[in-house]
């Protein structure tokens, strides 16, 4: 396929799938300790878990002109998810090109979208997407090796993973106030995709993380939004920082 149309077909793709992310994303930016969220906020019992945030009581209420009727919309507006969701897919596609890992990245990039906007949202990586997350990478990765033409080693990713989630989890011993163990359970995932295309791949988006967050962290104490000590959201950094080393390891594989 032509590399051009292999980035729209991707960009289509993400677009589609980012589409489907706002009421997940919603349900799951419930506040650690709580249950998942099952009810709009008018109280109106949701339904399924992907689509749009809206609520069809609500905007049927306010149309009526019922006083005090919440806004149809809730959570996340769906535009912004599907543009990341659009962008992540489109650069993984110019980057790995045609190799068969590219199915994988693209299955795994809408999951780490969400897990990025919960996170952002509420200070939580929920336990139904983050290991998942891993034991889909592993699984789809060992599949991928058995396809001619890949460029990576399953081997590695499984080793990648451990050594990433392990690592994390150390610092989560270290310091229970600036990493949380959801951080340490989505490191198993990034860990096995950066971990496909070497060690170097690992490192390099290990320390992109971890520079991402610092340098967010900075601009907030500058700013007088936070002091040294405020715990802020890693698991952003965390993704994104395995997007950046994911996209140069596909691109120098």
């Amino acid at each position: 396929m032509n590399t051009g149309l292999l980035i729209i077909a991707a960009a289509l793709w993400g677009a589609a799938a980012g589409s489907f992310l706002p009421r997940a994303a919603y349900r799951f930016s419930a506040p650690a300790g709580e249950p998942w969220r099952a009810e709009c906020p008018g109280g109106h019992a949701l339904k399924g878990w992907l689509g749009r945030a809206a609520c069809p009581e609500c905007a049927e209420a306010a149309a009526e002109g019922v006083e005090g009727a919440e806004a149809a919309g809730y959570g996340p507006r769906t535009t912004p998810l599907v543009i990341a969701t659009a962008l992540v897919c489109a650069a993984l596609a110019a980057a790995t090109g045609t190799r068969p890992e590219l199915g994988v990245w693209l299955l795994l990039a809408p999951v780490g979208v969400l897990l990025t906007a919960v996170d952002f949202r509420v200070r939580r990586l929920p336990d139904p997407l983050t290991l998942p997350f891993a034991g889909a990478a592993l699984a789809l990765l060992g599949l991928t090796a058995l396809v001619p033409e890949h460029t990576g080693e399953w081997t590695t990713a499984l080793l990648g993973s451990l050594a990433l989630g392990g690592g994390y989890f150390v610092l989560f011993l270290i310091n229970p106030a600036g990493m949380g163990f959801g951080d340490v359970k989505l490191a198993l995932g990034t860990g096995a995709v950066l971990g496909w295309y070497g060690w170097p791949t690992v490192m390099l988006g290990t320390f992109a993380g971890f520079l991402l967050g610092a340098l967010y962290g900075g601009a907030l104490v500058v700013a007088r939004r936070a002091s040294r000590k405020t715990a802020i959201a890693f698991g952003p950094f965390l993704i994104t920082g395995a997007l950046l080393g994911l996209l140069v390891g596909a691109y120098t594989a």
